[in-house]
């Protein structure tokens, strides 16, 4: 395996895919990220700020011939402004992006999202990669990456050198994982609008760790769904939960968030209905017939291993 640079190596993905590629013999790493806390001791570790000038310097000075680029910003923590996620999601995917054509990579590997193609009641189900990616501008991390699949598409027309492999990933699950979507099952009951079941796709940390390393290895490029068979609705998840389900028509949850998101009752605003009912149900068909990997776990193992680790 030629040189593989890592950005956002010290994230939930950056670490199991380094873990993943370890067991596997797989040494010749770079590891980058604002700092290096929780990596394997030994790894080499480049810092590296996407938002910045050193995307050029490090990319020029280690000449990898993959990048695989996972620096994002999944949940914002408290204060952060949405131009600073712009920063780092989208200018900071450009940063790379230009790097690895300029300095002759070979593969760029990204983690965009089933987010990208949106939250849209006409949207089929399930998603396939041919779908378009519409993304929602109400949602920063939805359009964010509606904008980088915009990027990559027109790259792959003015730099076909440089080999890419887009990962659209579900909702990841592993054990102990603590996210916004989590919190939302860790509530004393679900909530949901009449007449939509929400339902989740799921993919195992585990899975999508190997799944990357694939992309960055051996597997085909491409643009691959990543998510497990299947797909989880809230009944199914409040049962499982032993909880039980608060149904609002969407009109009046639209209004309750638009009264308590100004008095700081809740961080969600209105937009929020259409993340409940239109969540992307994500085909992976092209991830096991042409990319080559089954999933280990379907969404609703997955769900069961998140939910017997976190005691629920």
């Amino acid at each position: 395996m030629s040189c593989v640079l890592i950005t956002g190596a010290s994230g939930m993905i950056g670490r199991a895919l380094i873990g993943e590629m370890v067991s596997a013999g797989l040494n010749d790493i770079i590891a980058s990220d604002l700092s290096g806390k929780d990596l394997p001791h030994g790894i080499a570790f480049r810092l590296l700020d996407v938002t910045g000038e050193d995307v050029e310097i490090v990319i020029n000075d280690i000449k990898p011939d993959v990048v695989v680029h996972l620096a994002s910003i999944v949940t914002p923590p408290p204060g952060m402004g949405r131009q600073v996620a712009q920063a780092v999601d989208v200018q900071g995917t450009r940063n790379v992006l230009d790097a690895c054509i300029k300095h002759g990579v070979r593969r760029f590997v990204v983690t965009s999202s089933g987010a990208a193609y949106g939250y849209h009641a006409d949207n089929p189900v399930p998603l396939c990669e041919s779908d378009p990616c519409r993304g929602n501008r109400e949602f920063a991390y939805a359009d964010h990456k509606r904008q980088v699949e915009e990027m990559l598409a027109k790259a792959r027309s003015d730099a076909p050198q440089l080999e890419q492999v887009v990962l659209r990933v579900g909702t990841v699950l592993g054990a102990g994982t603590d996210n916004q979507i989590t919190a939302l099952f860790h509530k004393p009951r679900l909530l949901a609008i009449k007449g939509s079941e929400s339902p989740f796709v799921f993919i195992w940390t585990r899975d999508l760790a190997r799944i990357v390393m694939r992309a960055a290895t051996d597997g085909p490029a491409g643009i691959y769904n990543v998510a497990g068979d299947g797909a989880l609705g809230v009944t199914e998840i409040a049962a499982r939960l032993k909880k039980p389900v608060l149904r609002l028509p969407a009109w009046v949850l639209k209004v309750a968030l638009a009264l308590a998101k100004p008095l700081g009752l809740s961080r969600y605003g209105p937009e929020q209905v259409r993340f409940l009912q239109y969540r992307p149900v994500l085909a992976n068909d092209a991830l096991k017939r042409d990319f080559g990997y089954i999933p280990d776990k379907t969404s609703s193992e997955v769900f069961d291993l998140w939910r017997e680790s976190v005691g629920l």
